[in-house]
């Protein structure tokens, strides 16, 4: 739990300071890492509000292909045997 608190503060300082392409890298290991980490797609929002252009569909659209991809790798997680979030049953 700590570790995610961690992540999310992390992401929201990369949303604030860095390049773009950074924040979208750590917001996809942490997708992979975590089970539904909702918050990247929250702060990738904020990060398209703050710094996006002026066309306000592009934030719209952006905001639903970071939903998508988390979806989509919430269900391919539940494909894969193994993953990091995953605890085996004893």
């Amino acid at each position: 739990m700590l570790i995610r608190i961690l992540a999310s503060i992390l992401l929201l300082f990369l949303v604030l300071f860095m390049p773009f392409w950074v924040s979208v890298l750590l917001a996809l290991v942490g997708v992979f890492y975590f089970s539904v980490f909702w918050e990247a797609v929250i702060l990738l929002l904020l990060s398209n509000l703050l710094y996006g252009a002026g066309d306000p569909s592009a934030i719209f659209i952006s905001l639903l292909i970071y939903t998508i991809i988390l979806i989509a790798i919430e269900m391919l997680k539940k494909k894969i045997k193994f993953f990091l979030g995953e605890e085996f049953p004893s």
